[in-house]
């Protein structure tokens, strides 16, 4: 989809998961492991795509029998979860394919760059910090306990004043309904990425006013 020419982006958006990191093998596996340890049954790592996305709660949350879903056994749970995850987080995550020569690209073209991630504020700093550290982000933000998480604007627009960016002049790419929500709800372009976790007809239903299908496209977005 091609973006109205008068519309000038000066900054991009990220989400992290599904979107520039496929971590859902190391997510999915943690998970399991914190299930198996407590007789509980695990799941296909594919579930784990609907699964993912409003932070370790949720998560875990999902992952357990609804039986058992109940406070202290999610939170025990949770807890057990960051533990192995810190430990596990990054066995088989990596960049999407293109991933690096898209960054490469917006880098040379100087936009800005950030990320908001519902994951844990921790593992998110940690994921860039390790895994995309080649490329500058202005601001990094992962879920934190004294801002709503996403679909909630409130961290989007957190990024748009600290990158002293209209919200308008932002382009977000997410993987999901949450992603294309908040870039709504935020005032952002929403553009949905269709090599992450979620489906086209989810991105579109949500609001997606772009979906591309392989990194390279964003370029499209930008002329």
């Amino acid at each position: 989809m091609r973006v109205d020419s008068s519309m000038k982006f000066k900054a991009i958006l990220f989400d992290l998961d599904g979107t520039l990191l496929d971590t859902l093998e190391d997510l999915g596996n943690s998970v399991n492991r914190v299930l198996a340890e407590r007789g509980f049954p695990t799941h296909d790592l594919d579930r784990y795509r609907y699964f993912v996305g409003d932070g370790a709660t949720m998560l875990v949350t999902r992952a357990l029998p609804k039986q058992k879903r109940k406070n202290d056994v999610i939170q025990a749970c949770v807890d057990a979860f960051q533990k192995d995850y810190s430990q596990n987080w990054k066995v088989e995550t990596k960049l999407y394919d293109g991933i690096a020569e898209m960054l490469d690209e917006l880098t040379a073209q100087n936009l800005k760059l950030a990320v908001l991630s519902n994951k844990p504020h921790k593992f998110t700093k940690q994921s860039v910090d390790e895994l995309l550290s080649n490329w500058k982000f202005e601001i990094v933000l992962g879920q934190r306990d004294a801002v709503p998480r996403k679909p909630s604007p409130e961290g989007a627009l957190e990024i748009a004043e600290h990158l002293n960016t209209k919200p308008e002049n932002l382009l977000y790419l997410g993987d999901s309904d949450v992603d294309m929500q908040t870039a709504v709800a935020a005032g952002m372009f929403p553009a949905g990425v269709l090599w992450g976790f979620r489906s086209m007809k989810e991105l579109k239903d949500a609001g997606a006013k772009a979906l591309i299908e392989q990194p390279s496209e964003i370029l499209s977005l930008l002329r």
